[in-house]
C-alpha cells in the first residue's frame, strides 16, 4: 500500500492545518467536504439527467417526467435528495411544482456538458 503525503495531493492541498480548499477551477472555493457532496449527489445518471434538463431553466415536475421517461415516484425521490443536498430549489404554484438548480457550482459543471 503506497502511502501518500501532502505534496501528493498538489496545488489543491494545503500543507497548513487549514481545511483543503480548491484555489482554481470550477470548485474554487469550496471545501473538501461540500466539494464531496455536491459531486456525490450528482453522479447518479437519472440525478445528472435531470439537472441537464433544469439546466436550461426552471421546469416543472410533468415537464422533468417527459424529458428524462420514467416514474414521478421515481424523479420525486431523485429531486428531493437534490434539494436536501442543497442543489435544487422548488416553488410550488397552484398545484404544480417547479425546480431549478439552486447550487452555482453545479451550473458550473452542467455549463460544461453537453
Amino acid at each position: 500500500m503506497t502511502m501518500l503525503n501532502n505534496s501528493s495531493f498538489g496545488a489543491g492541498h494545503s500543507s497548513t492545518n487549514d481545511p483543503c480548499m480548491f484555489r482554481h477551477g470550477l470548485l474554487a472555493g469550496s471545501d473538501l467536504e461540500e466539494a464531496s457532496r455536491s459531486l456525490k449527489a450528482i453522479s447518479h445518471p437519472l440525478r445528472l439527467n435531470i439537472l441537464c434538463v433544469l439546466g436550461n431553466g426552471e421546469l416543472s415536475v410533468q415537464d422533468i417526467l417527459d424529458s428524462v421517461g420514467t416514474t414521478q415516484s421515481n424523479v420525486s425521490q431523485h429531486l428531493c435528495l437534490l434539494k436536501d443536498k442543497g442543489i435544487v430549489e422548488s416553488r410550488k404554484d397552484a398545484n404544480r411544482v417547479y425546480y431549478s438548480i439552486k447550487n452555482e457550482t453545479v451550473k458550473q459543471i452542467l455549463g460544461n456538458v453537453e
